[in-house]
């Protein structure tokens, strides 16, 4: 069967999540709740308005809000009747599940998937009194919020769970929801719950044992140790204090174990401090000085809110800057209480998880994946271990007199190991197994471990792909576009060239594909003004560009994440864009007080004055407007369907929902390009000229008599309209090169000026946009 409608019951938080994940995948659906008292249709209807508005967005394209038909559960509930998939997110407790599966069963399809979105009951529990029919098509599917950004999905089947049905469940979740597939055992909590909340209820206890703060624990329990900056205590207010205990009551109900939360906590949760969705949870904002809000914390040993005081001392600040690996080493070195907050933290979580991975876990990988997909661990549970090392780790137990877990018995040497360029794991019976692949993914990593590398330096790699393909990554410092860079995309460009079928620009970082040009060499090259020197590294930056768009063979790029300035430029130059539904895209160059000068301006222009041609009465000067407004206001996409829109991908580059996929899509993006491939020709187009740019400078000083715009904000404008415009003369016909010239002069213009200087200073050393 295929998965091509999908009902969803339940329109709060996650159910409203569901549905807007669907749409945003192009799919209709069906979102139902309860009656309301007045009017029937107001709670689902809400459910989606609060969806539509809500930040961060649920949708990737709002628009797609249009693909769900809402209704309630009495009266609309044979509007399920031909969906193809139907979840549950209605209220946490088994009765009322119950109830809505029984008569799910008698008005659905007979092979449609019914699943439950609970985050810890178990599934046998939510189909006693079913049919053995029903058993078979019904499974857990317990998604995390916010629904679009968290990449686990931990599906649950029952042993009556036919492999018809789970096998596509999962693929539907993998390739169309774009899900990273964690299949957990039918225990309470599964498994990221069950390891999360534990590990929240020890971190409580040892804070109050040391005496730290909330405060102080934040810091030891979040980038320090590979963890989210929300660390521990704001990912509480952001889940919801009342969550927490609610799940943590459930978990010790179900399992027996002591899930017991402090008084001071509780006392939190009746005053109504539930987080962020009450204003405030263990942290708050107060209104602050100048207006600025002010964040404040909760003292769990006096009961009120003191400003908040981050713990930074040198020591932690010299630990941050190291790799994972090695600050691990130095963490079980660290003196004082915070050292041995972090020392027992690490020992505990460990001892825990092995305990209690053979019954909740299909292997230690699932451990691993649950805790980086859903909590955003930069490493999960066993590479952690693995980097403190098992020996430390029984020396530990034997310290803190702890029984050590039969699977730390079983270790030899480390839980992952990598022999022949196969990445193996130790399984719950003791034997080590390759580490099961993603499927449909292509892994640079085990490209790189098998002995792909083709060629590398500090800045770039080049790995064969298979099939005639090879793939770029850039390795600098987010993945900058330096000399070291550009040399490698020629340099990759020549073997290709030289025998092989094309190339993917694409890596693995987690967050971002490229932050743009490497601005600090940038600023020392202007600093030693050596402006001879600054010409010739933007001529080749253009060069680059171009011969990425000319080549004759093809080139697709699969940005992801952040994707910036230089990094959109060149995905734009490429053949297609195969991109992450997840795409931060946008041409941001006036943020520091330039232009795009890496053909992003004049890409821009072609492109949009291209699509205007086709129609006879069309005003070209649209075109132009349009670019301008993207780059003036530094546009940037919130989305791969929003970068649709805005013109930096076009109708023929497609979007990857599941980051695990993309660079194998990309590869065979290549291979259907290659067999009838031809380089596209040289374009040209008519520049405006003196009248266009009239416009835009009067624009430009309705912005400033607005207060909207400063002297500096103007005559970047300027520069940028010049460009566009194709200059201040007659309109004539220009070619790239043409345009691709003013690029290169606006830049270097606006480079000399003591404002664009400071914007680039303050950039580099806050990491924010100066306005001056």
């Amino acid at each position: 069967m295929r998965i091509a409608k999908v009902g969803v019951v339940g329109a709060g938080a996650m159910g409203s999540g569901i549905a807007a994940l669907c749409a945003s995948a192009g799919l209709p659906v069906v979102l139902l709740d309860i009656p309301g008292s007045d009017d029937r249709g107001k709670p689902a209807r809400e459910g989606l308005a609060r969806a539509v508005k809500a930040k961060p967005a649920p949708f990737m394209d709002v628009a797609r809000s249009a693909l769900i038909a809402t209704g309630n559960t009495e009266d609309d509930l044979t509007l399920l009747a031909d969906c193809d998939w139907i979840v549950e997110a209605i209220i946490e407790l088994p009765k009322p599940k119950q109830e809505l599966f029984a008569k799910l069963e008698a008005l659905t399809k007979p092979d449609c998937i019914i699943a439950s979105n609970t985050s810890g009951i178990p599934m046998r529990v939510l189909v006693e009194g079913r049919s053995d029919a029903f058993k078979r098509r019904f499974v857990g599917t317990h998604f995390f919020n916010p629904v679009r950004y968290m990449h686990l999905l931990e599906v649950i089947p029952t042993p009556q769970t036919s492999p018809e049905c789970l096998r596509e469940m999962r693929a539907f979740s993998e390739r169309v929801l774009g899900k990273g597939v964690v299949l957990c055992k039918d225990t309470p909590g599964f498994i990221a719950n069950r390891l999360g909340m534990a590990g929240m209820v020890r971190t409580i206890r040892l804070m109050e044992k040391l005496g730290l703060t909330i405060d102080e624990v934040d810091t030891l329990t979040g980038p320090l140790v590979g963890r989210p900056k929300t660390a521990s205590f704001r990912t509480g207010d952001l889940s919801g204090l009342d969550v927490t205990a609610h799940v943590a009551a459930g978990l010790a109900q179900a399992t027996g174990e002591d899930f017991t939360l402090p008084d001071w906590v509780h006392g939190l949760v009746k005053a109504g401090r539930l987080g962020d969705k009450a204003g405030g949870g263990y942290y708050r904002k107060t209104p602050g000085k100048g207006g600025k809000p002010a964040v404040e914390t909760y003292d769990w040993k006096t009961g009120e809110y003191k400003p908040q005081q981050r713990l930074e001392t040198p020591e932690l600040a010299a630990l941050m800057k190291l790799p994972l690996a090695e600050r691990f080493a130095k963490l079980k070195e660290l003196p004082g209480a915070h050292g041995e907050f972090v020392r027992t933290s690490l020992v505990e979580n460990a001892v825990y998880t092995m305990a209690h991975t053979p019954a909740i876990a299909y292997d230690l990988v699932s451990v691993d994946r649950a805790l980086e997909w859903g909590y955003g661990w930069e490493a999960g549970p066993y590479r952690v271990m693995d980097m403190l090392g098992a020996d430390w780790l029984r020396f530990m137990c034997v310290q803190m007199n702890l029984d050590e877990p039969s699977i730390l018995a079983q270790v030899r040497g480390s839980f992952y190991k990598t022999e022949k360029g196969v990445e193996y794991h130790l399984g719950n019976d003791g034997a080590y197994a390759p580490v099961p692949a993603v499927p449909g993914a292509l892994s640079l990593a085990a490209t790189r471990r098998a002995g792909g590398i083709v060629e590398q330096s500090k800045d770039a790699t080049l790995v064969d792909l298979g099939d005639g393909v090879l793939c770029l990554e850039f390795t600098s410092k987010m993945n900058t576009l330096g000399e070291g860079v550009l040399r490698a995309i020629h340099s990759a460009l020549d073997k290709v060239g030289a025998g092989h079928t094309g190339l993917v620009l694409g890596n693995e970082d987690p967050r971002t594909f490229t932050a743009g040009a490497n601005l600090a060499g940038v600023a020392g090259t202007v600093a030693a003004g050596k402006w001879k020197e600054l010409e010739a590294g933007a001529r080749v930056f253009q060069e680059t560009a171009m011969r990425l768009r000319s080549s004759p063979f093809p080139v697709v790029a699969a940005p992801f994440g952040l994707t910036l300035g230089g990094g959109c430029e060149f995905s734009m130059h490429c053949d297609r864009v195969q991109a992450h539904a997840e795409l931060y895209m946008g041409l941001v160059e006036v943020g520091v007080g330039i232009l795009p000068s890496g053909g992003g301006t004049k890409e821009l222009l072609f492109r949009f004055t291209q699509e205007m041609e086709k129609y006879e009465d069309a005003d070209p000067f649209e075109a132009v407007k349009r670019a301008f407004k993207l780059i003036t206001l530094a546009m940037t996409s919130t989305s791969a369907h929003e970068a649709r829109k805005f013109g930096f991908l076009r109708e023929g580059d497609r979007i990857s929902m599941n980051r695990d996929t993309l660079i194998a899509d990309a590869k065979a993006r290549v291979l259907d390009l290659a067999a009838d491939y031809v380089a596209p020709p040289p374009r040209r187009i008519r520049a405006l000229g003196a009248q266009a740019f009239g416009n835009l400078k009067y624009a430009l000083w309705s912005f400033k008599e607005g207060g909207l715009a400063s002297d500096h904000d103007v005559f970047i404008g300027t520069q940028i309209a010049y460009v566009l415009c194709g200059g201040d003369g007659p309109a004539r016909e220009v070619g790239e090169q043409d345009i691709l010239e003013l690029e290169l002069e606006g830049t270097l213009r606006l480079l000399g000026t003591k404002e664009t200087q400071a914007r680039v200073k303050h950039m580099l050393e806050t990491g924010k946009p100066l306005r001056n």
